[in-house]
């Protein structure tokens, strides 16, 4: 049985979570001079590229990736890794076709191709679905991390959940205020430096534990049975092609046709560099996600070793359990300073995308001149902080109801709520036809409603096949379907 020893009081974890959170708020003071809204939204278009890069890689990954990817490993093995080489594929396509159409139009928010291809009414309905998921799985990720603090600190402390995650929804509020998209680049690039720091620190700490040196350590990741990559049985929902493609489309869906991470990219000075810097994240994120797996063996062989039991509960529990309970004071600290280099990007960088779709995609800032610019900037003030209300209602909820691993629960929402979005866009870019533009939302309500039933049935109607990641391609495929039959030759707007 796990036993509590406390390497570390949770009076000084929270004193690091402090800190950390002061230097967040100094670089936000260096970036917010003269700020206004064209760098709230699009950070004035002069991002560096590499920075723009190497901070994504924080933004993707996450507290989900951080905590649920090395805990599944026992249940899953490497079969995520799957996925992953769909991402390159994914990240390709989003290089050579979205990148440069969304230059092309000169687009603040990237849901304006919808309105100037197709209409007004499949506008919306994009923004919506975006909204959708971008609180759905900002909150997921969010909550992974507030959890861990709340169980391993707060909880010692008498502190309501809800009272915690108030805390830190505050915390990323009150940098993300101002400075937008030119803050969100300089403090992911931080978030994302101590986050891997974390996660190197954390392998070399239990191969030392284990006795292992470099050789060992990849021969005991070589030779574990947890390594296994594919798996070859269709009925299994990490069969290799599900995975796969199921891992390309994800990425083209939850990358390209998201404003979040868009709008990181469209900030950059050129489409030159913009690609630059989807290549160059592409490849680091294959790699950061290959050591998070290989983190996860690590800590399946700490817990034979040591002869401990895991979690019950859930295995994301696993990795916080070891590093803060049995690892010693240095790994606690860096643990937790990484959980929050992973949280910090996902919740900021979404309350930032948020505001931006609301107030472009529904209020419609950029067409309203006779709006002052101290209008706009307090109108998207209350935007930004009714969103930041939104998320803490959803995470609250969350913790009520989840019961497995979180890294499941995001990516079965994301093939939901983005297959409309990969329908409308797969419409928008690959025809010309033009739509009955105010069916579209009754079409793309009525693809994931289908899915859903055909998911819950699958067993029994398709000889015991389940569905897994390729779920977002049927959704989208009947989005695109559905937009075909509603649609007639006439040429649509260019």
């Amino acid at each position: 049985m796990f036993e509590y020893v406390s390497p570390m009081s949770p009076t000084l974890l929270i004193v690091c979570v402090i800190v950390y959170s002061a230097v967040l708020f100094g670089i936000t003071f260096l970036t917010t001079r003269k700020a206004d809204n064209a760098s709230y939204f699009v950070g004035n278009r002069s991002s560096r590229w590499y920075l723009v890069a190497y901070g994504m890689i924080g933004a993707s990954l996450s507290g989900v990736t951080f905590m649920s990817v090395p805990g599944d490993v026992g249940k899953g093995a490497f079969s995520y890794f799957q996925m992953i080489l769909g991402y390159l594929v994914g990240y390709a396509v989003i290089a050579t076709v979205l990148l440069p159409l969304y230059y092309r139009l000169n687009l603040t928010s990237i849901y304006s191709f919808l309105k100037q291809r197709l209409g007004v009414y499949s506008y919306r309905t994009g923004a919506f679905f975006f909204i959708l998921s971008r609180v759905i799985g900002a909150s997921f990720r969010l909550y992974i991390v507030v959890n861990v603090l709340q169980l391993f600190v707060f909880d010692a402390w008498g502190v309501p959940f809800w009272v915690t995650v108030l805390a830190f929804i505050l915390m990323i509020l009150a940098y993300t205020f101002k400075g937008g998209v030119k803050t969100i680049v300089w403090t992911d690039s931080l978030q994302t430096t101590f986050m891997l720091l974390s996660l190197v620190l954390s392998v070399f700490l239990i191969s030392r534990e284990l006795h292992l040196g470099a050789g060992g350590l990849v021969n005991l990741i070589r030779t574990s049975p947890l390594s296994d990559i594919f798996i070859g049985d269709w009925h299994s929902k990490a069969f290799f092609p599900k995975q796969f493609f199921g891992g390309m489309f994800i990425a083209i869906a939850m990358t390209g046709l998201d404003q979040e991470m868009m709008q990181k990219n469209i900030s950059c000075r050129s489409v030159g560099e913009a690609k630059k810097n989807m290549v160059t994240f592409s490849l680091i994120l294959v790699v950061v996600n290959f050591v998070f797996l290989c983190l996860g063996i690590l800590l399946y062989q700490y817990v034979q070793a040591k002869g401990l039991t895991i979690p019950q509960r859930t295995t994301d529990d696993l990795f916080p359990t070891i590093a803060l309970k049995f690892l010693g004071p240095v790994s606690a600290l860096f643990f937790i300073i990484g959980l929050i280099s992973a949280a910090y990007p996902s919740a900021d960088g979404a309350l930032t995308a948020l505001t931006a779709s609301f107030c472009i995609d529904f209020l419609g800032f950029e067409e309203k001149p006779q709006w002052t610019e101290e209008k706009k900037t307090r109108i998207r003030h209350l935007v930004h902080v009714g969103f930041a209300a939104l998320l803490l209602a959803v995470i609250v909820v969350f913790r009520v109801i989840n019961n497995e691993a979180v890294v499941k629960q995001l990516f079965r929402v994301a093939n939901y709520t983005y297959g409309p979005l990969l329908g409308l866009f797969m419409f928008g870019i690959l025809t010309k036809r033009k739509v009955q533009d105010k069916i579209v939302p009754i079409v793309c309500l009525s693809a994931p409603l289908i899915c859903y039933v055909v998911e819950a049935n699958s067993k029994t109607w398709l000889g015991g096949y389940q569905f897994g990641n390729e779920l977002l391609i049927l959704n989208g495929l009947l989005t695109f379907m559905g937009l075909w039959i509603i649609s007639n030759n006439q040429k649509g707007r260019e």
